[in-house]
């Protein structure tokens, strides 16, 4: 396959072919590097066995740290024993079952899959970018791909082909609008307004590591949603700006593709139908019913104080709300919030359910069952991965080689005496390098967050601020990632109007937006840090230590 630029001229033949360039000698390192990985279930099995020779070599070396919460001695749990084989044989089933990334998961998708099985999800971003005036058409491309995000592959498959159509139809480069929908699906995957399933996935996994430190440390998955909401104008804007300024130049005087011939259907024909017009009434109609009936449950019974500008402002009592939150009418720590995921499931079903009934597209509760069960169908990889990882995460913490090495990991950063940004910044190049090797954002945090998560814990800082510091580095570098799983899919896109385009044309054209994503997020996040903003509902950027806190392992 050929690599060439977009809007580039095309060589003479016989002429000497040009010299290989740095991005694509960087590209050929990295795909080399890629391809050299074994699949991430099996990494994780060989990596669970290579705990249990860590845990016998620390023993046999007697490795031991004072725990700085307790002044406990903590040394290493040998697994490589008789004790060990035991636990490890009877320990493999509820790992996996009580894994705390899985069952969230699954109930969020469950939820998420009637609502894209009905053509809600579908038919709501279609109707977004369609609706939009074509002088704002990148920066809404954008948003509406920082948006899709939150329901998974729907953003890959459906509005990035749409956003080339569009783009054509207003007679610019379709490569340009599918970049700026890359752009946000992939680039600004850690961004959105709203919580999707991602979001308690990696909250889970911050958990279980954070709980190597303290054992009741407990990470909502509404842990980042602050930063998120600032990072969605952010990341339009940014991806906006690089669009038109950077990467639009270079398709200027290329001619464009035939709108008949490049595409498979206009873009007057993504419009909404009458049907489906119908069912987003129906829709709305139930998301403001259900959604004031989670503000009844979640507003105090004795009422709240709002205040404004140096001034409170009592808010009055709801005859009957507030039964979503605890005896103590704190939201904070509410059945409502640790309830978040199954608030998500029923939006996904009673939003798709109402939509597919003025749609058409669901006519029995086989329907609903039907489409459930599609994006079950879509886990079986999933869950073979978890199960690996979860037996990888057990035998780490039962070890205890966490929390050592976060205890002397955590003395030589202390000893590198880094200021907070500075240190932020580099464990955020770290995550966005390591993710050119390894696309999946849950395999790697799976993997990053028991070391890095106790090791900044002992220096004071979040689970929360850590997770969403990886966040940033992981979302970067995911549009230039060979190892992103779409990425052949993308290149399959880009090649309905440009047929020579290979890997080099995508990464050439998507390396843009990934530079300016790292340093304008990182800046933000930067900025973040230094005015000690929290990063989500009560989340704050230091570790407050729990009344369990040094009682792990």
């Amino acid at each position: 396959m050929s690599q060439t630029t977009t809007g580039s001229p095309t060589p003479e033949p016989g002429a000497a072919a040009p010299r290989k360039g740095a991005i694509d000698r960087f590209l050929t390192i990295v795909e080399r590097g890629g391809n050299a990985l074994p699949h991430p279930a099996t990494l994780f099995a060989v990596l669970a066995l290579v705990v249990v020779l860590l845990s016998w070599l620390a023993s046999l070396a007697e490795l031991s740290v004072a725990h700085p919460s307790t002044g406990a001695t903590v040394t290493p749990v040998n697994l490589l024993s008789i004790d060990g084989l035991h636990r490890m044989l009877t320990g493999a089933v509820t790992n996996f079952t009580g894994f705390a990334p899985l069952g969230v998961v699954l109930v969020a998708l469950i939820g998420i899959g009637v609502a894209e099985h009905s053509g809600l999800i579908g038919a709501s971003l279609r109707l977004l970018v369609l609706s939009a005036p074509r002088f704002l058409l990148t920066p809404v491309l954008v948003f509406a791909g920082v948006m899709s995000n939150m329901a998974s592959e729907i953003g890959y498959v459906l509005l990035v082909p749409l956003g080339a159509l569009i783009f054509l139809s207003a007679g610019r480069h379709p490569i340009l609008g599918m970049a700026a929908v890359f752009a946000g699906v992939s680039g600004g995957y850690s961004a959105n307004l709203l919580i999707g399933t991602i979001d308690p996935l990696l909250s889970g996994l911050s958990q279980e590591a954070a709980r190597i430190v303290d054992h009741d440390y407990t990470v909502s998955p509404l842990a980042n949603w602050y930063f998120m909401i600032a990072s969605t104008p952010v990341i339009t804007l940014l991806g906006w700006f690089v669009t038109e300024k950077i990467v639009a130049p270079r398709f200027a005087g290329a001619d464009l593709p035939s709108l008949t011939l490049a595409a498979d259907a206009r873009p007057d024909d993504q419009a909404l139908s009458p049907a489906e017009r119908r069912g987003m009434r129906y829709a709305i109609a139930t998301v403001l019913a259900f959604t004031a009936l989670v503000v009844w449950g979640g507003y105090p019974a004795h009422g709240a104080s709002l205040e404004l500008f140096g001034s409170v402002l009592q808010l009055p009592q709801i005859p009957g709300s507030g039964f979503l939150l605890d005896d103590k009418q704190d939201i904070l720590r509410s059945p409502l919030l640790s309830g978040v995921v199954v608030i998500i499931f029923l939006y996904g079903v009673l939003a798709g359910i109402a939509f597919g009934i003025g749609a058409g597209t669901i006519r029995s509760d086989n329907d609903v069952i039907k489409g459930m069960s599609a994006s079950m169908a879509t886990l079986g990889g999933y869950l073979v991965l978890v199960f690996f990882a979860a037996q990888f995460v057990a035998f780490f913490n039962w070890t205890q080689l966490g929390l050592i090495f976060a205890v002397e990991g955590a003395e030589f950063l202390k000893a590198m005496n880094l200021p907070t940004i500075p240190l932020f910044i580099c464990f955020i190049l770290l995550t966005a390098t390591v993710n050119l090797f390894m696309g999946s954002a849950s395999a790697k945090w799976a993997l990053m967050a028991p070391v890095f998560v106790p090791m900044f814990m002992l220096l004071g800082y979040s689970p929360e601020m850590t997770q969403v510091a990886y966040r940033v580095g992981d979302s970067v570098t995911n549009i230039i990632s060979p190892m992103m799983s779409y990425f052949a899919l993308i290149i399959a896109f880009f090649q309905r109007y440009e047929p020579k385009a290979g890997i080099g044309t995508l990464v050439a054209t998507m390396l843009p937006y990934s530079l300016v994503f790292l340093v304008g997020w990182s800046a933000m996040f930067g900025v973040w840090i230094w005015l000690e903003l929290p990063i989500g509902p009560d989340s704050p950027l230091h570790y407050l230590p729990t009344a369990g806190a040094g009682q792990a392992g």
